[in-house]
């Protein structure tokens, strides 16, 4: 069903998601009529919105430290509007995601649930709520200095490419980091003024880090992507995924500590660099803590270590906020 055809008589909507947190705010507080819209945003499902929010912040802690003169009320501007960009754009995101993918999530076990592959939206709904949702969100980003908008801009054509990775590319993963990290860039560049390498090392850091979680989260779909030819670093890396995974856990650290480095060194305050320094490493001590319990072929494991990533980057995150006030 591809959404906009008319359901066999007698079959019920679901009521829920099958990935979604039990007794969730959407199934319990929400309007019935709105459900499945907010469902096709994923508000049922926060960690998304996390993982896109955090390397935002990221951004602009750094950009705030390495640049005292710049922080202040446009720092906690950009810390706000990161946050209620990030809950538009991942749902807008996530709503395109579900229109392209309408022909598969049908097929797959844990996606068939979702508003459009369930009948409880339309296609042609769906777009329209992206739209909604985008034309808020660039609202926000307007707010932001040219360089930053330009950013923000650019950002639009990973999020329209990615849904389609999987269809030609064993490394999906890469195109959903190049997207979900973007926002490094885009609050460095809104706190400072111009993009810097440390928000370079902080992207590719990002990128590192959802290619370990995101591969994490795919081994949910490893046999139903097989049944159906989607492709993933679940699939490609099978029983080495650990050793994998490993690397970019090291490749994470390594590449935060640089931006943190880069960004720093030149204020000569070693006690600043040293909690950045810190972030990075007590990130990859959550990271690792992960890989300890990892079990590739038990879902409900992967998917509460693919949740756990919010507080593997809310660590750093929140390092580096301190090392604004020193």
């Amino acid at each position: 069903m591809t959404g906009d055809e008319q359901r066999p008589e007698g079959q019920a909507l679901q009521d829920s998601v099958a990935d979604a947190y039990a007794l969730n705010w959407v199934d319990r507080y929400a309007p019935p009529d709105l459900r499945p819209y907010l469902r096709l945003s994923r508000a049922d499902r926060p960690i998304g919105t996390w993982l896109l929010l955090l390397p935002c912040w990221w951004g602009v802690f750094l950009g705030a430290s390495a640049h005292p003169d710049t922080a202040g009320w446009l720092t906690l501007w950009i810390f706000i509007g990161c946050g209620i960009g990030a809950v538009l754009m991942r749902g807008a995101g996530c709503t395109w995601n579900d229109i392209t993918d309408r022909d598969i999530d049908d097929k797959v076990a844990r996606t068939r649930s979702r508003p459009i592959p369930s009948g409880a939206v339309t296609s042609r709904q769906a777009a329209i709520w992206m739209g909604v949702q985008a034309a808020v969100a660039a609202l926000i980003l307007f707010t932001f200095n040219w360089a930053a908008i330009g950013l923000g801009l650019l950002s639009l054509g990973l999020v329209a490419i990615y849904p389609f990775a999987k269809r030609f590319t064993w490394w999906p993963q890469i195109f959903l980091g190049l997207a979900f990290n973007w926002g490094a860039l885009l609050a460095w560049t809104a706190q400072t003024g111009a993009l810097g390498l440390p928000a370079v090392f902080l992207y590719l850091a990002g990128i590192c880090w959802t290619l370990f979680y995101d591969t994490i989260y795919a081994h949910q779909d490893r046999e139903d992507d097989e049944l159906i030819g989607v492709k993933s670093t679940a699939r490609l890396f099978g029983d080495a995924t650990e050793t994998w995974l490993r690397g970019f856990l090291i490749a994470t650290v390594v590449l935060m500590s640089l931006a943190v480095i880069y960004a720093l060194a030149p204020l000569a305050n070693p006690l600043k660099m040293s909690i950045g320094l810190a972030g990075a490493w007590a990130m990859g001590a959550h990271m690792n803590w992960q890989l300890g319990k990892l079990d590739i072929d038990d879902t409900q494991t992967c998917l509460r270590l693919f949740r756990s990533n919010r507080d593997a980057g809310l660590l750093a995150a929140l390092f580096l906020a301190t090392t604004i006030f020193l």
